[in-house]
């Protein structure tokens, strides 16, 4: 008989999922970095990506911590909302709707990363694995400012830019 599942795999399943995501969306920042007309919203996303590759390193530190390797798991939920940011930057590419659906796709990507770092946290808290709550909550934290900074973005210039045209 199968070995029963435990939440020590799905949290690692889940760890192995995310971190897959995170160097998903270190490959898709610059693109968008480039693509957006905003000098705020290129400059949101180099600052994002340096943020990322924090991120990517705590998930290292969670791994170690936990005493598993660092590898990630091809997450087709990532991918698909990547895609469709590309699919953004491709149609839009040159118009005044642009920046206001780059920063759509980049609120779907957040909102991926707070549900599975919110998840990802709560397990470890279950788990009793305190330091690895406070590096996944500082992970959070940053992915919350992140789409509050996108949301202000997005209605103090992008949409109503996007709107005038």
């Amino acid at each position: 008989m199968a070995k029963e599942k435990t939440l020590e795999d799905l949290f690692y399943d889940t760890l192995k999922d995310i971190y897959f995501a995170e160097r998903q969306i270190l490959r898709a920042l610059p693109k968008m970095a480039r693509a957006a007309q905003s000098p705020e919203l290129k400059k949101g996303f180099e600052k994002h990506r340096e943020e990322t590759e924090g991120q990517v390193e705590r998930l290292q530190q969670v791994f170690e911590l936990i005493g598993k390797r660092a590898q990630g798991k091809t997450c087709e939920a990532i991918q698909g909302i990547i895609a469709e940011g590309e699919e953004i930057m491709e149609e839009f590419k040159g118009t005044a709707a642009l920046d206001a659906g780059l920063i759509s796709a980049a609120q779907a990507v957040e909102h991926y990363e707070i549900a599975r770092y919110g998840t990802l946290k709560t397990w470890a808290a279950t788990l009793g694995l305190k330091e690895v709550v406070g590096l996944l909550d500082q992970t959070l934290q940053q992915e919350t400012a992140t789409d509050k900074t996108l949301s202000q973005l997005a209605t103090t210039a992008a949409n109503q830019k996007a709107k005038a045209a």
